[in-house]
C-alpha cells in the first residue's frame, strides 16, 4: 500500500479530526509510546563495536596458528577461520551446547576467572579419528564419549591452550592452563547465568569434514583489558621481533607441515563428444614429448623438472633442476 494518501484520504481524514470521531490525544499518546523500546537488562551490551573487531583480530590470528598447529599434528590440512563473535547472557551460550561436545575449562592467569573452548561433536571426533590414523571422513554417530578419548581430545585441548597464549600476546603476556575437561554444559558454572560473554565461533575443516568451535570469554575475566581492546592501541602496538626460541619453534613446525607434491605426466583437450565416447582401450595423447621431462608440482605451483623411473619397487622421479618460464604452462 502506498504510503501518499489520496486528496480523498486526506479529507476524510480531517472531517473525522473535527467532528470528534478521532483523538488527537490518544494518537499522540501512540506515537510517543511506538519511540519507547523495550531494553533487557539480562542483555545488556558489554562489549562495544570496537572490541569486537578487537577480538575479531585477535582470534583470526589465532585461528591460523592453531590451524599450522594442528595440520603438522595430524598430518593433514586443517583450516580454521573466524565465522562470527557475539556477546550474550552466559545461560544463552550454555544453552545452545548440544549434547556430547567437548568443552575444555580454562584459567588464564593474570587474569581471573575461567574462559572455554568447546569442539563440536563432528569436530572433536574428526579431530580423534586423524589422530588415531584415521581419514577423518566418518560422520559422527556415537553419543558417549570414552574416557581414553577424552584424553585423547585433551591433548588437543592443550595445545589449543597454548596457541591462545600466543595469540594474545601482543595484548598481554597469559598463561592459560586446562583446568578441567567436560562434556555435560550444565556443570560448566564458571560464572552467573546473566553475565555477558563474548562468543568467538571458528569454523574448522578437515578433509572432507567440517565442524565448529567456540570460544566463550565472560566480559567479568576481560574487564581489566578493556581499554587496551581498541582499535587505537593495537595500531599504537609496535610490532615485536621473535626471539631466537621463538624462531626455532616456528621453524621446526613449519618445517613438519605435510605439503602436497604432484608430478604431472601430460595434458590433453578433448571434446565433449569425444569425451563420452572413451572406452577401454581407447588411447590419449599428451602434449608432452617423451624425451621430454615432466613437471613436479609443490601445491598448485610447478617448481622442478624431473625424469620418471623405478626405485626398487615404486614409480619414482629424478629431479633435474627448477623449472624455467616456458615449461611452467606444462609444455
Amino acid at each position: 500500500m502506498s504510503d501518499v494518501l489520496s486528496q480523498a484520504e486526506i479529507d476524510a481524514l480531517l472531517e473525522a479530526l473535527t467532528s470528534g470521531e478521532m483523538n488527537v490525544e490518544a494518537l499522540r499518546q501512540e506515537e510517543t509510546s511506538a519511540r519507547v523500546r523495550a531494553y533487557d537488562f539480562k542483555r545488556a551490551l558489554r562489549f562495544s563495536k570496537d572490541h569486537i573487531r578487537t577480538l575479531t583480530r585477535i582470534h583470526e590470528n589465532f585461528a591460523r596458528l592453531l590451524s599450522t598447529h594442528y595440520s603438522t599434528m595430524l598430518r593433514s590440512y586443517v583450516s580454521l577461520a573466524v565465522a562470527s563473535v557475539d556477546q550474550l547472557p552466559y545461560e544463552e551460550f550454555i544453552r545452545s551446547i548440544g549434547a556430547s561436545t567437548i568443552v575444555g575449562v580454562y584459567s588464564a592467569a593474570p587474569l581471573k576467572g575461567n574462559f572455554l573452548i568447546e569442539f563440536s561433536p563432528a569436530l572433536a571426533y574428526a579431530l580423534l579419528e586423524r589422530v588415531l590414523g584415521g581419514s577423518g571422513a566418518r560422520p559422527f554417530q556415537r553419543y558417549n564419549w570414552t574416557e581414553i578419548e577424552q584424553r585423547i581430545v585433551e591433548r588437543l585441548l592443550t595445545r589449543a591452550g597454548q596457541v591462545f597464549r600466543e595469540s594474545w600476546q601482543q595484548m598481554i603476556e597469559l598463561t592459560p592452563e586446562l583446568e578441567d575437561v567436560e562434556t555435560n554444559p550444565q556443570f560448566l558454572q564458571i560464572i552467573s547465568p546473566n553475565e555477558i560473554v563474548a562468543v568467538v565461533t571458528l569454523s574448522a575443516k578437515i578433509g572432507e569434514m567440517s565442524g565448529m568451535m567456540n570460544i566463550c570469554l565472560p566480559h567479568v575475566m576481560l574487564e581489566p583489558l578493556l581499554n587496551r581492546l581498541s582499535a587505537r592501541h593495537m595500531l599504537s602496538t609496535v610490532r615485536r621481533e621473535l626471539t631466537g626460541e621463538e624462531r626455532a619453534r616456528l621453524e621446526r613446525q613449519i618445517a613438519r607441515t605435510p605439503v602436497p607434491v604432484v608430478v604431472e605426466l601430460g595434458r590433453a583437450t578433448l571434446l565433449l563428444r569425444e569425451l563420452l565416447s572413451l572406452e577401454v582401450g581407447d588411447v590419449i595423447r599428451l602434449n608432452r614429448r617423451t624425451e621430454e621431462p615432466l613437471l613436479l608440482y609443490v601445491g598448485s605451483r610447478p617448481k622442478f623438472t624431473v625424469r620418471p623411473g623405478r626405485s626398487r619397487r615404486k614409480l619414482a622421479v629424478l629431479v633435474e633442476g627448477p623449472v624455467k618460464e616456458d615449461d611452467a604452462d606444462g609444455g
